[in-house]
């Protein structure tokens, strides 16, 4: 559901200055720059959108900067304080060169963007991985040290993941590389071994809300909380569904729910185009991801015999309604394998390029079938 290419983003993670919700992460990163013996490899795993880019040229920055600093020696007074953040001054050569893509010391390995579909292609090319030794062989910048960042490393083919594994086994000095995955386990087990692995964790609500006023403080109170409750912890999924508007998708998305177990089939059909248009992949994606999203939500909710939290005023009558009789039995099961079955059939439609209006229909009668 990206709307921009990072080179036009204000808040691409390049740029980014900010962080929350991350300070454990941050700490392990100082202790091993602190102990003079930080580790060349870091993978930096989690769900999409809650900061694992933001915090990997975070440290970019600060090694670049840092690292700078001690090729300098001791000062009139000694070896300098050891660094308590690894935020460094918006202003400072290092950040602006790193923001403007010219920091001669720094990598990025990154998805392209696909101008014609309005967002980013699926797979990181091998092509791409393969800039990484030259890069490494070059004359050290300044300080001696030299950053990759691999953005996306869990969308690699065995082809990409084998370049990355030959480059880790023997790694120059002074080189750190910072591999961002969203899904860790689709990465080798010999990249996995090779490098230290920090896992983040989802936002909590109240921090999602916090930067959503901070990205977006025109945003009404209301929706900003039930962005952040769609958005599961993830800053970055709020604002992509904020600028495809996902919040009013969900609401009508509610709307067209609540006759189950009977589905009005006119609803249905004037649902269907409004919200699946031709070559748009951003609406697609938003409408399928929430559908899904909520199917699993009713899963959920009647394992756990509680209701979430409303993400709009009246869901949670609907949700208990479609929960409560699937409870402990054969109920339960029938949610849980809609929501795996759908998630397969949009993933069909994807890879095999289905109609996206019958493909959604059949999505939606399935569930008037597993309401009834």
């Amino acid at each position: 559901m990206s709307t921009a290419p990072l080179d036009q983003d204000p808040f691409s993670p390049r740029r980014n200055s900010h962080l929350e919700g991350h300070s454990a992460a941050e700490k392990l990163l100082l202790e091993g720059w602190n102990s003079g013996r930080m580790h060349h490899a870091w993978l930096i795993g989690g769900l999409p959108g809650i900061g694992k880019a933001t915090l990997a040229y975070r440290m970019a920055r600060f090694v670049l900067a840092k690292g700078g600093e001690a090729a300098e020696g001791d000062g009139l007074f000694g070896p300098p304080p050891k660094p308590t953040r690894l935020d460094i001054d918006p202003e400072s050569t290092v950040f602006k060169r790193v923001s403007a893509g010219g920091e001669p010391g720094l990598l990025s390995i990154e998805r392209t963007w696909d101008e014609k579909r309005k967002r980013f292609k699926r797979d990181l090319p091998v092509e791409e991985v393969r800039r990484i030794a030259p890069f490494l062989r070059l004359t050290s910048a300044e300080g001696g040290w030299r950053v990759v960042v691999v953005d996306g490393a869990d969308q690699l083919n065995t082809a990409g993941q084998n370049a990355i594994l030959k480059i880790l086994e023997e790694p120059p000095p002074k080189t750190l590389i910072l591999l961002v995955a969203d899904n860790v386990g689709a990465l080798l087990p010999t990249i996995r071994s090779r490098t230290r692995r920090l896992m983040l964790d989802p936002l909590p609500e109240q921090t999602v809300r916090n930067l959503l006023f901070r990205y977006r403080p025109d945003m009404p109170d209301g929706e900003r909380t039930a962005l952040a409750r769609l958005s599961e912890g993830s800053i970055g999924r709020a604002l992509e569904l904020h600028g495809a508007g996902g919040l009013n998708l969900y609401k009508a998305m509610l709307g067209l729910m609540e006759p189950l177990p009977r589905l009005d089939i006119l609803n249905a059909y004037a649902f269907i185009d409004a919200t699946v248009k031709p070559n748009d992949d951003a609406s697609w994606a938003a409408v399928t991801e929430l559908l899904s999203w909520w199917l699993g939500r009713i899963a959920r909710a009647a394992a756990r015999r509680e209701l979430p939290p409303e993400v709009v005023p009246g869901e949670g009558v609907l949700l208990q309604r479609l929960a409560q009789g699937s409870v402990g039995g054969s109920g339960l099961d029938r949610w849980v394998e809609l929501w795996e079955n759908t998630n397969r059939l949009f993933a069909k439609a994807d890879s095999a390029n289905l109609d996206r209006k019958q493909t959604l229909l059949n999505a939606l009668l399935q569930i008037e079938a597993a309401a009834a």
